[in-house]
Parts: structure tokens; sequence; C-alpha cells
């Protein structure tokens, strides 16, 4: 085994990224390659693994894992980083587009600062009622590429979100598959928001989809005009545009900065 590899870091998510194009890690060892990989102390450790496909539907497919090996539809910060190294690689020009299970991505790489266009927000649903042995929370939930559940909080530095985001991943009402928890708070100039990842199942650093998600839900309950800043629970600011369309959808944007940690050879797992 001798596979290179790429570690980047989009607002604190951390991806391993492979150049999977002539198949060297094939599909039928990849969920339990991802769980080794992403193991922290004795492997390289990460939120996911990012393998780059081929497709004629864009300038290349992404097949998404999350560190316990599940996929994932979309992910809005692993989409930055994997645009800026498609550019850099040679695989894509600087503005591109790629596939995901959620639909065409397109991308525009400034050097490290990369901006992405994701699909459509759908299934947005506002004032749900969720209840969990007691506890009751108020929820909105809208599909950004992946499902989003959205509190809003007066300080969610305060918030316990292991607890509160097992509560309402597992719920009933988002079954099957689950849903990610993201806290919001407003604060001046923005936005504050912590995420419970599905997938990670605990909070991380930023969530890109989660960030969209929160500014969508978020500009249309106090009308804060865009770009939205969002403060990530790393400490970074990331960028919303939101564009309205006339079917009533609107055009949203993630912008922001993303970092090349390091490469290497995977030669034992």
């Amino acid at each position: 085994m001798n596979i290179p590899f790429t570690k980047m870091s989009g607002s604190g998510n951390d991806f391993v990224i492979i150049d999977n194009r002539e198949g060297v890690v094939a599909d039928t060892i990849k969920r339990d390659f991802v769980k080794k990989v992403c193991r922290v102390k004795d492997s390289v450790g990460a939120d996911g693994v990012i393998f780059i496909e081929n497709t004629d539907r864009a300038d290349y497919r992404w097949d998404f894992y999350n560190s316990d090996g599940s996929s994932a539809e979309m992910c809005g910060n692993g989409g930055r980083c994997v645009a800026r190294y498609a550019f850099e690689k040679g695989i894509a020009p600087q503005a591109h587009t790629f596939e995901t299970v959620a639909g065409i991505i397109s991308a525009e790489v400034n050097g490290p600062l990369v901006k992405v266009k994701l699909t459509p927000p759908e299934h947005l649903q506002e004032g749900l009622d969720i209840e969990f042995e007691g506890v009751h929370y108020k929820v909105d939930s809208v599909n950004t590429g992946v499902p989003h559940a959205i509190v809003f909080s007066e300080d969610v530095e305060k918030e316990d979100v292991t607890t509160v985001g097992r509560d309402i991943r597992y719920h009933t009402v988002f079954a099957p598959a689950g849903t990610n928890v993201d806290l919001v708070q407003r604060q001046k100039g923005g936005l504050k928001v912590r995420t419970y990842e599905r997938g990670v199942e605990g909070e991380t650093l930023a969530c890109g989809t989660g960030v969209v998600a929160s500014a969508l839900i978020a500009s249309k309950r106090f009308e804060i005009p865009s770009p939205v800043q969002v403060e990530t629970r790393g400490g970074e600011v990331l960028k919303v545009h939101i564009e309205p369309n006339d079917n009533g959808l609107p055009t949203v944007y993630l912008e922001g900065l993303t970092k090349l940690t390091f490469e290497g050879h995977i030669v034992e797992l």
C-alpha cells in the first residue's frame, strides 16, 4: 500500500483528499478504509475522506465519506477544500464544477479563498416542536445538500451541544436518515454557530452546509442582509451569499478560507 493523499482544512473541518481517478482505492473497501484513515493517534485523523473520481457530468466527481464510514450527500467545507485541491493539482480550472450526490456544485478558487455555489435549498420546515424524554425544542429545518435542524439560543457557549445534538439527530421526525443539528446565536454583525454533525456523531469546529442552513433561517427571521457573516466554533468567519430567485428558492454561496495542512503517503492501515 502506497497511496498519496493531501490533508486539508476548511474552518477547522479537516479532510483527507485522494485522487482516485485511477481507482487506487476500490469501492469495496472504501468504508473500512475511511474509518481506519480517520482514526486519530494511530492514523492520519480527519472528519472525513474525499475521493476524486471521473465523471462526464462535470470536471470531476467526488465520493465523500464521514469519519464513521457513512456517505454524505454534500459538505460545504469539504467542497471548498476539494475545489482548491483540484485546481492546484491541475485537475480542474480556477472556476469549475464537480458532481456530488446532492447535485452539481460550482466553485471559484482564488488562492486559499474559495467560494462554492450550493444546490438549491429545499424541504424548509419552520416551528417544529421536537420532544425528547420530556425536553422540548423549537426547531426549524432545511436541506442545504444535507438535512439540518436549527435551534436558536441566547448563548451557544453555554449549550450542551452533544446532548442537544443527539436528542434531535435521532428523533423520529428526521428518521430514517437523521439530521445534523445547529445551535445558532444572533450576534452583532451576524451569527455564531455550533454544529453536531451526523456521521461524525459529535461537535465539529465548523460545518459549511450548517453555516448555510443557519444563515438561511436566520436571515429570514431577523431580516439580516446578504452576505451573512457566520462565526464557527473554530473561530473563523464564513460568508453566506443569498440571492433571491423568481421561483422562491434562493441561490446560495459559501465563501471562506481553506488550508493545505500536509501531504504524504498512506503505507499501512
